[in-house]
């Protein structure tokens, strides 16, 4: 069977969706952006007024401002319909926020522990472990293909290119395709 375009795009969205929804409850809502933004903060042990705790907690707040804005409903929650729809809208209106730069660099700067620029395998693997509470067998190959270079680290512009790629590229085997799994 064969995925159309718009089917990968979806199918990483509605991914994100189901990581996002920390109480399971088929909707998300600021508590659960609140929820992801403490993960991050507990995660690495940042101060709430760290630079990056508040970066990161702002991003969240902006980011959901936006999905609001473009749901095209009247509600404080989203289904996870309204979640795709409105995700696929705030990416590519970057009047007012841009998700992919803005909140690319915001993770970025938090995962980058010692501040050399670059995402260690370590530095990797304790974001999918401590974060997104990821134990699956495969999800440190996400890594390798994210490490486009082959250097053994992800540069900043190579997360930011796979920010990209998960937002807009419809290619399942892109890099960017595999932030919740491979599509």
């Amino acid at each position: 069977m064969t995925t159309t375009a718009q089917d990968v795009i979806s199918v990483k969205l509605e991914r994100s969706f189901d990581a996002y929804d920390a109480n399971k409850d088929g909707y998300l809502d600021w508590s659960d952006y609140e929820q992801l933004g403490e993960r991050y903060i507990k995660a690495y042990g940042l101060d709430k007024n760290d630079r990056r705790a508040r970066a990161i907690v702002a991003f969240n707040q902006m980011s959901w401002l936006e999905l609001l804005r473009h749901s095209g409903v009247d509600t404080t929650r989203l289904t996870k319909e309204q979640y795709v729809t409105a995700n696929r809208l705030a990416a590519i209106d970057t009047s007012r926020l841009n998700v992919t730069e803005g909140g690319g660099h915001a993770i970025f700067d938090v995962i980058d522990v010692d501040g050399d620029n670059e995402i260690s395998r370590a530095e990797f693997e304790r974001f999918l472990r401590e974060v997104w509470r990821s134990e699956a067998p495969d999800a440190m190959d996400a890594f390798s293909r994210l490490d486009t270079d082959g250097d053994g680290s992800i540069s900043r512009q190579e997360f930011i290119r796979a920010i990209r790629e998960y937002h807009f590229s419809s290619d399942p085997e892109a890099p960017g395709s595999l932030f919740y799994g491979q599509v």
